[in-house]
């Protein structure tokens, strides 16, 4: 079982989030496809396979479950596919669970992915998330909202004040597990508008429900950010043509993200997440167990 490993996002060599990628998928089973990715142990592991609807239909696991997006995955599969030969640039679709979705890879290699329109959620008890990242009410930006956003995948967007709170959050990942849980959302998606390299916002991303402790770049949470901000004014229409976020800083792997949004008579219309992923290497595992 061939499992390519691809550092998405990445900002530096050492940067980036690392991915599995198993291509020609077509006859692993659900159970074998989730062993696999609790075997790599990476945030995330794709699965690449035939598609009815769309050029290729991919699949994502998580070391504990199967997720219906992942937006780094999906840089790794495209930028795999394109150093491989398998695609040219241009314009390509993925089937996943959270809908076919188009993708397009640039000539320099550059990968951009179609995101759904954002849907925003409930706001989630401020007290309760201040709580869990062990920092104090007033930590929070008390002009935003705590508050479920989605291109893809539910998460708890969570502004911080500064960037010295966000570097000092103790997570409790037991209650922030609690917390996703209760709200139906894959994690906290944690925020300043202080950057470290004059980028639109510095993050990171918390997902321990399902197996994450921290992410070093995060795309679906990147999108769904975005959208948060122009909704709440923080960024023009302008700007929103060309957003990049920091993140994975903490883990000492500098990463990231950028983000367009399309905006018609003041909508968002169009939410796309893109970044570049160097490949780093390929692992060959012994069959998993059968099912």
């Amino acid at each position: 079982m061939r499992v390519y490993i691809l550092n998405a996002f990445a900002k530096t060599k050492r940067g980036g989030n690392p991915a599995g990628v198993v291509l020609d998928a077509d006859r692993l089973s659900e159970t074998t496809m989730q062993k696999i990715a609790a075997r790599v142990g990476f945030s995330e592991t794709a699965f690449v396979q035939r598609a009815a609807a769309a050029d290729f239909k991919t699949r994502f696991f998580t070391p504990a479950a199967e997720v219906d997006l992942c937006g780094h995955a999906t840089i790794a599969v495209f930028s795999l596919l394109f150093g491989l030969r398998r695609i040219r640039p241009g314009k390509h679709s993925q089937e996943t669970r959270a809908g076919v979705l188009g993708v397009e890879v640039q000539e320099d290699g550059t990968v951009f992915m179609d995101q759904t329109l954002p849907l925003f959620g409930n706001a989630v008890d401020r007290e309760d998330v201040a709580a869990s990242l062990g920092i104090g009410l007033h930590s929070l930006a008390p002009d935003m909202p705590v508050q479920i956003v989605s291109t893809g995948l539910r998460d708890i967007i969570v502004p911080v004040i500064s960037l010295p709170v966000l570097s000092s959050i103790n997570p409790d990942l037991d209650k922030i597990t609690e917390i996703s849980q209760k709200e139906e959302a894959v994690g906290y998606h944690v925020f300043s508008l202080e950057t470290k390299r004059q980028s639109t916002a510095h993050c990171r991303n918390l997902a321990p429900l399902y197996g994450i402790p921290e992410e070093a770049a995060t795309g679906t949470s990147s999108g769904a950010l975005a959208c948060y901000l122009f909704k709440y004014g923080k960024i023009t229409e302008d700007q929103a043509q060309r957003l990049v976020f920091e993140q994975g800083y903490a883990m000492k792997r500098p990463s990231e993200i950028i983000v367009r949004l399309e905006i018609k008579n003041s909508d968002i219309t169009g939410v796309h997440v893109g970044g570049k992923a160097t490949a780093a290497k390929e692992e060959v595992l012994s069959s998993p167990d059968a099912d």
